[in-house]
């Protein structure tokens, strides 16, 4: 058995440094299934290597070396592969490189663009949503088949299906290793921002499961969201969605009770709050904002600001959020921007004000499953003192709840409506 020592600089290495191995891999090679197998041989290796020799003064770097070998070892063997022989050349070439990045002369610029590629190459709008996030996190995000799987509760069976048959319309479709250019870019890189968003809200608010939290999911959406804003440092959006997250994230913990029990934004402890992650997350925002090129990401941000700088919830300028929202809204019109206004400007100008704007929102078949939408009409119907009215609407969010903690807490408020 390997010694902790070893072990642990293994699975740093590979949090840090698997998705840009691969990314350059995958750039030499053209192909996700040999490079991926390339990486797990290197990572194999380390984990006997480093215990018996020590750990290398460049992981990374060792990493690229070993994985590049095992791809020419791989390919060696592989002898069905029409191409071998002019990717053996270019492996063989660039490990005969006099100055390797195990000396020190690491691949930089190419490094940044290949993991570029690599996210758009995964984001691509060909593939179904479902395949793009499962492929992100495959490849960027460093979790494995069984975690992805067991994140989005699905068998590790369906998952690797799902992975494989990405690949495979990647490889067939001929979609392209590049990052898009001119006017595509805007696009594509709001598929990318999507895809990354998707991925931390399923873990902040997990819709099926026992579980409401899925740290993991938040920990590698963010991670993303920092290697995209390090990669394109001079767009907003970017910054505006890890800003976003960021603030979203530091009130994680204080979500739930020691019993596991939901809590409500206004009684939450914010002493829980991570104020690390707070003072990050408002310094993103601010660079975001000096790029002057605001966008619905930078909004959203700027609403969880206001949240997390009211020292007490009496305290949060309602007003101003549901100014935001309308803001918003106006930017990139949707129906649950418009749920959101409804509950910031029922606490900004009572109940009576959220429900008006609600009325509209409950014919809309956009919205007919969206559970949302009837758990804040049910408290705004509370709120006015129509409890036969609220209890129906609560009833109704529970039918769409997937989530043991939103059940309970639902259950809890409908009880409570009948004491």
């Amino acid at each position: 058995m390997a010694p902790a020592g070893p072990a642990a600089a293994v699975e740093r290495t590979f949090r840090a440094e698997q998705g840009a191995v691969l990314a350059t891999l995958i750039r030499h090679l053209g192909d996700f299934q040999l490079a991926e197998d390339a990486v797990q041989d290197a990572f194999a290796a380390a984990l006997a290597a480093w215990s018996e020799d020590g750990i290398p003064a460049n992981p990374g770097a060792w990493i690229t070396v070993t994985a590049r070998r095992k791809a020419i070892d791989r390919l060696r063997r592989e002898r069905a592969i029409a191409d071998r022989a002019a990717r053996l050349a270019e492996l063989a070439r660039l490990d005969a490189q006099e100055h390797r990045p195990e000396h020190g002369a690491d691949e930089g610029g190419e490094v940044v663009d290949d993991r570029l590629r690599l996210i758009f190459t995964c984001c691509h709008p060909a593939l179904a949503m479902p395949a793009r996030v499962a492929l992100t996190l495959k490849t960027l995000g460093g979790l494995g088949t069984g975690e992805i799987a067991r994140a989005f509760l699905v068998s590790e069976t369906t998952m690797a299906q799902r992975l494989v048959r990405a690949k495979r319309k990647i490889a067939e479709a001929g979609i392209p290793y590049r990052v898009p250019s001119g006017a595509a870019l805007p696009g594509r890189l709001e598929g990318v921002l999507s895809v990354v968003y998707l991925i931390f809200n399923e873990g902040y608010g997990a819709a099926e499961g026992d579980r409401l939290v899925r740290g993991e999911l938040c920990g590698e959406a963010i991670r993303l969201g920092r290697l995209l804003a390090a990669l394109m440092p001079e767009d907003a959006e970017v910054r505006g969605l890890l800003a976003l997250m960021l603030l979203h994230d530091a009130r994680r913990d204080a979500r739930l009770d020691a019993d596991g029990r939901y809590v409500p934004l206004d009684r939450q402890d914010r002493s829980r709050w991570d104020r690390d992650r707070i003072r990050e997350g408002l310094g993103t925002l601010d660079a975001a904002m000096a790029l002057r090129r605001p966008g619905p990401y930078q909004l959203q941000a700027a609403i969880a600001a206001l949240h997390v700088e009211a020292p007490r919830a009496e305290q949060t300028d309602w007003a101003r959020i549901a100014g935001l929202y309308l803001a918003l809204g106006r930017l990139s019109p949707s129906p649950v921007i418009e749920v959101n206004r409804a509950v910031a400007l029922a606490r900004a100008a009572g109940p009576s004000a959220g429900l008006e704007v609600l009325a509209p929102l409950l014919d809309d078949s956009r919205l007919a499953r969206y559970q949302p939408l009837h758990a804040a009409h049910a408290e705004l119907l509370r709120q006015v003192g129509d409890r036969e009215g609220a209890a129906r609407a609560y009833q109704h969010a529970l039918s769409l709840t997937g989530n043991a903690v939103e059940r309970a807490e639902l259950e809890r408020r409908l009880a409570e409506l009948g004491e």
